[in-house]
């Protein structure tokens, strides 16, 4: 389970599809990005499966429903069934549902998902806030979303209709780089309307709740690129995460992280799924040592004193351990000085010595 504050990552001498029952994986920059495979993912997850290891897909894009996500999963080799796809749309529908009568107007901000959500739960969704909406449920509606929607949404919360929203992302993976997500739209209401959503997604536990009642996971690693949704969420919900550094989240982030943001495990991609994970050491002088690197915090900057070859569990001959250890002895490096507060101090030099330019 997760430390109050953790100040290293994990060990795991086995690999990790064989000691968690059930991978809950974010799907933008984890498993795709811009609807293409992330690379390494589909045979990864493959294997994973092979295993006996179950694959969930929990996502705060509230978009599609889970039978696109599920289609959508399968054409890009990854094969998925519906009840294998968790949203927060459905996470939001549930909350509505507790908290309205079956049967209440729903005014609806959002796309088929969410729509689709709300039907499942019972509730009614209409488009104007003139026909008496019992709630206002926002999800992300896509890039081409038509901003009379948002009027609609701030009048009828200005009106006192209680306002709801899947997630507040404010940012989401594309093809093209980082855009805008459902957290900027429902900026967007709230600057309209002076109203405050309850949010149901990640880290949040409606979303933890909803991901445990339909997967029954009783092992789950949380698998995400973002630190404060996937990571936060799981650190909220006492469960182990991996951070792989193919989405959102880059090196610097990471670095800086502070205790709800430390993931137990970290790594490149969806590889690390297949591999145990060595733990960083500390050293008497104040330095942390992994495999064949040395970190530590001299003068308030984060130094890489060596990045050696690399050795220990996870090694791939050939294939960036030596970055996997540098970013491991960093990460305990930066934490344990940083604290409760996040590392302030200088890292730039860091980051350049491990090779990946922050990314």
């Amino acid at each position: 389970m997760t430390e109050d504050v953790r100040t290293a990552t994990g060990a795991s001498k086995e690999r990790l599809d064989a000691v968690y029952d059930t991978a809950l994986l974010d799907l933008d920059g984890v498993v795709y990005a811009g609807g293409e495979a992330v690379a390494h993912a589909v045979d990864s997850l493959a294997t994973a499966r092979e295993g006996g290891m179950h694959l969930a897909y929990v996502t705060n894009n509230a978009l599609r429903p889970p039978s696109a996500v599920a289609a959508h999963l399968s054409e890009l080799g990854v094969p998925a069934d519906d009840a294998d796809v968790i949203t927060s749309a459905q996470a939001v529908a549930r909350l509505i549902a507790d908290e309205q009568p079956k049967g209440a107007r729903v005014l609806l901000i959002g796309g088929e998902g969410l729509r689709q959500a709300l039907v499942e739960r019972g509730l009614v969704p209409v488009d104007s806030a003139d026909d008496e909406p019992a709630a206002v449920a926002q999800g992300y509606g896509g890039p081409d979303f038509p901003w009379s929607r948002f009027a609609e949404a701030g009048y009828a919360v200005r009106a006192g209709v209680p306002w709801y929203a899947s997630n507040a992302d404010l940012t989401i993976p594309s093809g093209r780089g980082i855009a805008p997500g459902n957290g900027a739209a429902v900026e967007v209401v709230r600057i309209a309307s002076g109203g405050e959503p309850k949010v149901a997604g990640k880290p949040l536990p409606p979303m933890h709740r909803e991901t445990i009642l339909r997967t029954g996971a009783k092992r789950p690693l949380v698998v995400g690129d973002r630190l404060d949704t996937d990571i936060e969420g799981a650190h909220a919900g006492g469960v182990d995460s991996l951070l792989v550094l193919t989405g959102v989240t880059d090196v610097a982030a990471l670095l800086r992280a502070v205790p709800e943001h430390r993931p137990t495990y970290v790594g490149r991609d969806l590889r690390e799924l297949l591999v145990g994970h060595e733990a960083p050491r500390a050293e008497g002088d104040g330095a942390w040592v992994c495999g064949g690197a040395r970190a530590c915090v001299r003068d308030g900057e984060l130094v890489l004193e060596q990045g050696g070859a690399g050795s220990g569990q996870g090694a791939r001959e050939g294939d960036g351990v030596a970055m996997l250890d540098g970013l491991r002895v960093l990460c305990a490096a930066a934490w344990s000085e940083g604290g409760e507060r996040g590392f302030g101090g200088e890292i730039a030099g860091a980051v350049e010595a491990l090779g990946t330019g922050g990314a």
